[in-house]
């Protein structure tokens, strides 16, 4: 099931040695001399990039105005690990196991990605500035959701390899 809450508390509560790489690149990115908290603080609105971070990881730095919900859509991945961190603003991630929800997309090998049918029984969580939520395989999750109103959110997707 998805873990979410504080990057330093979650960070004690999870398995290390899998996530390690994704908790060494957040600790810079929260580093406001690093080159990663500046390069992210400083992408324009509607920008997406990806930043390897080794042979098998990397992060996707994005900066975007939260949506409303119908604007939005559950997905999975197979191949990775989301660790989404919220740097600033705040959104709405919803949440399910994908054993409850039904396939809308099949899975495309080339994104990494399943999309589903929306669900009305979803577990919601909201991310705030220095709030991290990582969602496994089996997690079927729906980011990007404005909570009262459209905001600004910079946010970083790290993306960790199931079988390393």
């Amino acid at each position: 099931m998805a873990i979410f809450g504080n990057l330093h508390i979650v960070k004690e509560q999870v398995n290390k040695q899998l996530l390690q790489i994704a908790f060494d690149y957040l600790d810079k990115v929260l580093d406001t001399h690093s080159l990663e908290f500046n390069r992210l603080m400083n992408l324009p609105l509607d920008a997406f990039e990806k930043i390897d971070l080794d042979k098998n990881n990397f992060a996707l730095e994005q900066v975007y105005l939260s949506k409303e919900r119908d604007k939005c859509f559950f997905e999975s991945h197979k191949q990775y690990i989301d660790v989404q961190f919220i740097l600033e603003g705040e959104e709405i991630i919803e949440v399910k196991n994908i054993k409850d929800l039904q396939i809308s997309m099949s899975y495309d090998d080339a994104m990494d990605l399943i999309k589903y049918q929306d669900s009305t029984d979803s577990s919601k969580i909201i991310l705030k500035k220095g709030d991290v939520a990582i969602f496994y395989p089996e997690d079927a999750h729906m980011p990007c959701i404005q909570v009262n109103t459209s905001s600004k959110v910079i946010k970083t997707v790290v993306k960790v390899a199931v079988n390393g």
